[in-house]
């Protein structure tokens, strides 16, 4: 019973979409309704400019990261993987923005960097130097994510199996939200930062 409380209130605390918030507190403005059409920060950043974009982002990790602590707090790791996973999930699927979110990225950095903080500044690290490369947000996120479970592999001892699921599950989620700008990145056509 408690793993069906801890997802559920996980879930909620993802659902807390900080681009909507703020976009609509500092420039009376729906994140959705402008470009990418995403609650995300990346959106937020591209419509709202940085200071805005940086409180988003800071706010969508933060949720993460309560997420997890709550998580471990509650069930120890196996807590702190289920927590993180629905809080991601709440946030790419908010049911209070009738299912219609971000792409978890800034609150999956925050779920990993208290899941395994060295696995997390890898990944950030290939991410940060694909988008500085291709200028190209998206690029960066999707490879900075799909890398998580070969980086597990390599890099984290001991590895696992639940961890490494937890990675391959979060990889596999990245790609599937960013669908439709691998689409747009095959045909050539993506924004680019």
């Amino acid at each position: 019973m408690k793993y069906i409380i801890l997802a559920i209130v996980s879930y909620f605390i993802g659902d807390i979409s900080f681009a909507y918030i703020l976009g609509k507190i500092i420039a009376k403005k729906d994140v959705r309704e402008y470009g990418s059409g995403n609650a995300g920060a990346t959106n937020a950043f591209r419509i709202f400019g940085i200071k805005v974009g940086a409180m988003v982002f800071m706010g969508d990790v933060l949720k993460g990261v309560a997420a997890v602590l709550l998580g471990r707090y509650v069930a120890g790791n196996t807590g702190a993987y289920l927590a993180g996973a629905f809080a991601i999930i709440g946030h790419n699927w908010p049911i209070l923005l009738g299912f219609k979110g971000g792409k978890g990225v800034a609150t999956t950095i925050g779920v990993m960097l208290f899941v395994n903080a060295k696995l997390t500044l890898i990944c950030v690290i290939i991410g940060v130097i694909i988008i500085v490369i291709t200028r190209t947000v998206s690029l960066g996120s999707i490879l900075g994510m799909a890398f998580a479970p070969f980086v597990a592999i390599i890099f984290i001892r001991p590895l696992t199996l639940n961890f490494f699921l937890f990675t391959l599950f979060l990889a596999s989620m990245s790609i599937f939200r960013h669908k439709d700008n691998i689409k747009r990145l095959i045909k050539g056509i993506e924004n680019k930062f």
